[in-house]
């Protein structure tokens, strides 16, 4: 027959049977790490940011690279516009703006089942087998010689990046406290941002590529599928699927970065799929409030897409405008950091970040709008104010990664919000008609319009979660969770008994009371 032992807890709770006991499934997997080895319940400033300046060492340069790679590789059709894919794959305005459509429905539809795969599969390496695929496909975009055969292309493309965001969400809540996320999905965004607007100087360099069998525009997509491929290996062996299994940390830090993370009330993931999260994610009217952010703050993000034509219609040169694309990036960069500062203050935060970061790119669409068509270099500047547009995203996509708990609940709001994102990015990139150039006056009116509009929603997020944690602050404290145990079952086939901690139950945000909104 098992022993029962309670490691600690025994003689605070001598009835342990009278107590909730769990299956090891039922819990975060957290609850098993810190159980193994004796960690102090509150870690000390020097060793909690020892254990994270060791993740960022590890992760974050990764982490930041897998971005560039994926954002190059969205916008490699985008630099193909002036490297010769119209004539070499016979497309017309409205076939290549679909080239975009495409990628984003096929992101939409394999959203939640690359989510469900998350939770099933390590993630790491199923993060690197799909970089795998997609490094293929982007080298088959160069045997693409119709419209077709390259919407088959971007299809398979877009269901492997599907991958990507998800995961990287879930692996910064499992690595990082809810303070350090904004500050880190803005690294990890503003790189791949800039990397990406980098692309124009390998544009540049193809326009001078002359005398071969193959056209520039397939050089292009060679050159990025190879480098995919290669990342691919990289990203499988150096990243980790959880700090449970972090190589780059000792059994006992293992411990300390899941103690470290305790605090966001949220554990690291639970392999379990529950029918009650998933609804309870599906009826939370914040998650809706998110997801018509998400819809319409990506509407005007489409004109990353275009942004070779908008320039070049301003009346630059193919040359020139390969050049003036680079620059693309150091604003976006800029912006980003500006709204990540922000962010940062306390009596600020990401809400009213958001919202301040707005401001930019609302004057750039308007007043891109309503200048003369010369001089040129002034609509050029308004452009690049209103290429901003991503910053508010950014500060919003590290903030969301804290309000939610509760494994399946968190994975359900992240496909919510995902697929509404890319649902606006799916639509965006139809408003730039051809009928609309050269000043594409609908188009930027349209940005205005989704500019202010995303801007309230930010602010409405913001006062219902305040709201939500004065609510909670009035309560008198729930104590229904604090006396929960688990089965753990040895080597030997002996049974021992351990509390656990309420952060690693695998609750919800709206179960576990002692949860508190980011703001």
């Amino acid at each position: 027959m098992s022993s029962k032992s309670d490691l600690g807890d025994s003689e605070k709770n001598p009835n342990v049977d009278s107590q909730t006991v769990l299956q090891t499934r039922d819990v975060d997997v957290a609850a098993m790490v810190v159980t193994d080895v004796n960690v102090p319940e509150t870690l000390t400033d020097d060793v909690a940011k020892r254990i994270r300046n060791k993740v960022d060492k590890h992760l974050l340069p990764l982490m930041c690279l897998t971005f560039v790679i994926m954002l190059s590789d969205q916008v490699v059709v985008a630099q193909s516009a002036i490297l010769g894919i119209f004539p070499g794959a016979r497309l017309n305005q409205d076939q290549f703006n679909w080239l975009a459509t495409v990628l984003y429905i096929s992101v939409m539809a394999f959203e939640y089942p690359q989510n469900l795969a998350l939770q099933r599969f390590p993630v790491a390496k199923w993060i690197s087998l799909n970089i795998f695929i997609w490094s293929i496909a982007l080298c088959c975009h160069a045997a693409a010689r119709s419209f077709g055969a390259l919407v088959a292309c971007r299809m398979v493309l877009g269901a492997c990046e599907a991958v990507i965001v998800p995961g990287f969400m879930i692996i910064t809540s499992m690595f990082y406290t809810r303070k350090e996320h904004t500050q880190r999905v803005g690294y990890w965004y503003l790189t791949g941002v800039f990397g990406a607007s980098c692309m124009g100087f390998v544009a540049f360099g193809l326009l001078h590529v002359t005398g071969t069998r193959l056209m520039q525009w397939q050089w292009m997509m060679i050159i990025m599928g190879i480098v995919s491929f290669l990342y691919a290996i990289v990203f499988l062996i150096f990243f980790p699927d959880s700090p449970i299994n972090a190589r780059f940390l000792n059994p006992e830090e293992r411990a300390l970065a899941v103690q470290r993370i305790k605090v966001n009330q949220a554990g690291l993931e639970n392999k379990k799929w529950k029918r009650e999260q998933f609804i309870e994610a599906l009826l939370d009217p914040k998650v809706w409030i998110m997801a018509a952010f998400q819809f319409i703050s990506h509407v005007p993000i489409s004109m990353n897409f275009q942004k070779q034509i908008i320039v070049s219609q301003l009346g630059f040169n193919a040359i020139q405008t390969t050049l003036l694309s680079c620059a693309d990036g150091v604003v976006a960069v800029l912006g980003i950091l500006i709204g990540v500062y922000l962010a940062s203050i306390p009596s600020i935060g990401n809400g009213y970040a958001g919202i301040i970061m707005s401001v930019p790119p609302l004057v750039g669409s308007i007043l891109v709008n309503v200048l003369p068509s010369k001089p040129k270099i002034a609509l050029l500047f308004m452009y690049w104010l209103s290429y901003t547009v991503s910053s508010p995203y950014t500060v919003f996509f590290g903030w969301v990664i804290s309000l939610s708990a509760g494994h399946t609940k968190r994975i359900t709001m992240n496909t919510i919000i995902l697929v509404s994102g890319y649902a606006g990015l799916a639509v965006g990139p139809l408003m730039w008609r051809k009928k609309y150039q050269p000043r594409n006056r609908v188009p930027w009116i349209v940005v205005s319009v989704c500019v202010v509009t995303s801007a309230i929603l930010l602010f409405i997020l913001r006062t219902m979660l305040d709201r939500e944690n004065k609510r909670r602050d009035r309560e008198p404290r729930s104590t229904q969770y604090d006396e929960v145990f688990v089965e753990k079952v040895a080597p030997d086939g002996s049974v021992t008994i351990h509390r656990v901690d309420k952060a690693f139950l695998d609750l919800t945000d709206v179960e576990n009371r002692d949860f508190r909104y980011i703001l």
